[in-house]
């Protein structure tokens, strides 16, 4: 028979005890950074906050012509709950080297759109013809882009017509310019206008933060508030630009 005096058995379950007390520490620790990144995705599903994820690529075909392809999975949250999905594409042409670029083009438009107060959607499917101009300039260190779009809408069995301008500016972080593994600011504003009475149709305004990882990507991330007819919509963008 094994005799334990009063003062070993306190030293006994009191190392226990810390050494229980070590492993729930160490789990909760390990725990902590999925329980915080957790919050982080509950708190983003519940907001209006939306997400763009979008993917701009240019693939050139000889001296001239350049072929355009994007993909943009638009979120009315962080992710998983789709409010639009924009595939578009189409075959440009160079008035001089590498700028003054004039391109015809397509773009298919699935939108699920929410009925009323309700979670119910519906899904509306659009296709689009549109012509584009855009041209390049500096001023300084600041490279601008300007876009001049005019857009056939067909959604479901109604057509429209649509205006758009776009004007860009980036700024690079680096003394020797926009080159590869350097950052830059970005920035830009375009406005849309309908053909009909109601002129306005929207405008959006970003501002965002770049890499260009090298001559032929560069990403980006950046906030958007876009202004509609009677209320506004917040969105991160977040971009993926290839050119080949």
């Amino acid at each position: 028979m094994i005799n334990f005096s009063i003062p070993l058995l306190l030293k006994i379950l009191l190392k226990q005890s810390l050494s229980d007390f070590k492993s729930t520490l160490k789990v909760k620790t390990l725990l902590l950074p999925f329980f915080l990144f957790s919050s982080v995705l509950l708190i983003g599903q519940s907001s209006d906050l939306g997400n763009w994820l979008i993917a701009i690529g240019s693939k050139k075909i000889d001296n001239r012509f350049n072929w355009h392809h994007e993909i943009q999975y638009r979120n009315y949250n962080a992710i998983g709950d789709l409010e639009q999905l924009l595939l578009r594409t189409g075959v440009g042409y160079n008035l001089t080297e590498n700028n003054n670029n004039l391109l015809l083009g397509y773009g298919f438009i699935r939108s699920e759109n929410y009925i009323g107060f309700f979670d119910q959607k519906i899904v509306v499917n659009e296709h689009r013809i549109f012509q584009q101009f855009v041209t390049k300039q500096s001023i300084g260190p600041v490279l601008l882009q300007h876009r001049y779009r005019f857009e056939q809408l067909w959604v479901e069995k109604n057509f429209r017509m649509r205006l758009r301008y776009f004007l860009a500016a980036k700024l690079p972080l680096s003394k020797e310019g926009l080159i590869p593994n350097s950052w830059y600011l970005s920035a830009y504003n375009e406005i849309f206008l309908n053909t009909e009475p109601t002129v306005f149709d929207r405008n959006r305004l970003y501002g965002g933060v770049g890499y260009k990882i090298n001559d032929h990507f560069r990403v980006e991330l950046g906030y958007m508030n876009q202004f509609l007819d009677q209320r506004n919509r917040d969105q991160v963008n977040v971009f993926l630009f290839s050119s080949f």
